[in-house]
């Protein structure tokens, strides 16, 4: 990419950003930008791990710091040619947030006057490369995850493999993992350490993904590698490098152990056909709770992961499932600085004590059980959803995962397996959620998929809106319905392979509605923070 040229106009500045809070002019521009983002220091209380584990922990955080590195350059490019142009710190800090000089909480719409379109592929793919040029090409690795298409020296289309394409990078992360293999004491961690470093350095990620499922007594974690495909929004093929260290809450972990067991029961109970519910779901125990204490890469973009579900790999769900590990820390602080005022905003205040930190650990906890859930294969010929939705895959699952979250909540409650469940608290938490995660834009495919959710809401009258004073309403038995529905309606999309109906809705709901655009400026203008960003670190956590 070319070096971009900065100029720092005040007036450039607020046609970049809408929703950016305005600031007096004797400041930085780009302020109120990177104000969007509240602190939050991770940490974790380190007297309750042992010698070996605090030896550790640096390792990982230096293996996280090279997905960081090649992160840049799955998502822009020469980091340093752009940084190095750089003189308001400001700009500099809300650059490194995004990872490029595309806002990802405003459709991804340049913040830098004079810069382009972001390119829809990223940096995987050459940005002069045609849809027709890519189709013609005949190499199969091109739909690779692990994969970046380049040009050779004709000009030609060619792919190279991530461990060809960052060798030093790759051999330097293998290392620290190996490194920090050495000092784990816990034998199916030190396993999957040694197996992720080899995974970097051929591209081959089954064994790891099959390692990493069997770790059942490990304290310390760390999701490592190319792992989601959000960052191509070409295709939807290339997977972004990310670096997550985590450290498990055994005392939260054993109350969830319970629900895993209900997974198959809850497969069965699908609203769907019994064609799209035929694939068993795993009654696998691994769902957990951590403390996350460091973010590097694809995971620390823009808007940050408070939960996870891996792998993605759809042979390693049916061998053994996924695990859902639930990041309570970062959950805490989002609930905290950005839900609950928000609620206060556009929930009815008859309805505002409905706002449950409880409601919203479970709310995000089932999304990602419900990934794991429906169906990951088409009936008609078998082809991995993944592929066939494509571009739209993103967008679509995460919105499947949301709502049929809500529906497993509601059949547990209904099984009394939750005991002395509000319903309420879930269906309006969730609500107050979707202003949450509309302000990710457009670009997000969480943002989207909220978009369609809240369109359906609306047009069905599970959510109403006061006229005079703005605030939203729940309808429980309409939602509750609604539910239903659209996990039917979303279900039976994946299992059709349907591309041209997913096109179709998400252009006809996942868009930002005059009303909805209205509410969202309101949040904006009430300076409430739209995410959070990281002091984190081995100095943090005291583990120089």
């Amino acid at each position: 990419m070319k070096t971009i040229i900065i100029f720092l106009a005040v007036s450039a500045f607020f046609c970049a950003c809408k929703e950016a809070r305005q600031t007096p002019s004797s400041v930085s521009p780009y302020q109120a930008l990177a104000d969007q983002y509240a602190e939050f220091t991770l940490t974790t209380d380190t007297s309750t791990l042992t010698e070996n584990e605090k030896q550790v922990i640096p390792l990982l955080m230096k293996a996280a710091d090279v997905m960081e590195v090649i992160y840049w350059q799955n998502a822009y490019g020469n980091r340093a040619a752009l940084l190095d142009t750089v003189q308001d710190p400001y700009l500099a800090k809300y650059i490194a947030i995004n990872y490029g000089p595309w806002d990802r909480l405003n459709g991804n719409a340049p913040f830098i006057p004079g810069v382009q379109a972001k390119p829809l592929g990223a940096n995987f793919y050459p940005t002069d490369m045609t849809t027709e040029e890519f189709e013609a090409l005949k190499d199969p690795r091109k739909t690779d995850w692990y994969s970046v298409l380049r040009r050779d020296e004709n000009g030609n289309l060619k792919v190279v493999p991530f461990h060809e394409a960052y060798p030093a990078e790759t051999a330097q992360a293998a290392d620290l993992l190996k490194q920090a293999a050495a000092l784990t004491e816990d034998a199916e961690l030190k396993n999957y350490l040694n197996l992720r470093a080899a995974a970097l350095l051929s591209d081959d990620y089954l064994a790891s993904d099959l390692a990493w499922m069997d770790m059942k007594n490990n304290t310390l974690d760390i999701v490592i590698g190319p792992i989601e495909t959000y960052e191509d929004a070409l295709f939807g093929y290339k997977a972004s490098h990310s670096g997550q260290v985590l450290v498990k809450d055994k005392d939260w972990s054993k109350k969830l152990a319970l629900y895993a067991g209900y997974l198959p029961k809850l497969q069965e109970n699908l609203p769907v056909e019994a064609a799209y519910k035929k694939e068993k779901a795993n009654a696998n125990p691994d769902m957990n709770v951590y403390e996350v204490i460091y973010y590097a890469g694809d995971c620390n973009a823009g808007s940050k992961n408070i939960a996870i579900n891996l792998p993605n790999d759809p042979r390693v769900h049916a061998a053994k499932g996924s695990r859902k590990l639930q990041l309570k820390n970062a959950m805490q602080a989002k609930f905290d600085n950005i839900l609950v005022p928000i609620s206060q905003l556009v929930i009815t205040p008859e309805q505002q004590k409905h706002i449950r930190f409880d409601a919203f650990f479970e709310n995000t906890m089932f999304h990602e059980v419900a990934h794991g859930l429906g169906i990951k294969y088409t009936l008609k010929n078998k082809q991995d959803i993944r592929t066939a939705l494509k571009d739209n895959y993103t967008s679509i699952e995460e919105g499947k995962a949301d709502i049929l979250g809500l529906y497993c909540i509601t059949k547990l409650a209904e099984w009394n397996v939750l005991e002395n469940k509000d319903l309420m608290d879930n269906y309006v938490t969730f609500i107050a959620g979707i202003f949450r995660s509309c302000r990710f834009g457009a670009a997000s495919a969480h943002g989207k998929a909220n978009m369609m959710q809240f369109a359906h809401f609306i047009e069905s009258g599970a959510i109403t809106q006061d006229p005079e004073t703005g605030y939203y309403t729940v309808n429980f038995e309409k939602m509750k319905a609604d539910i239903t529905a659209i996990a039917r309606e979303y279900i039976t999309l994946e299992g059709d392979g349907n591309y041209e109906k997913a096109t179709q809705l998400i252009q006809e709901k996942g868009i930002v509605s005059p009303a909805l655009q209205k509410d969202l400026d309101k949040i904006a203008n009430a300076g409430i923070p739209k995410d959070i960003f990281f002091k984190q670190g081995a100095e943090v956590l005291g583990l120089n």
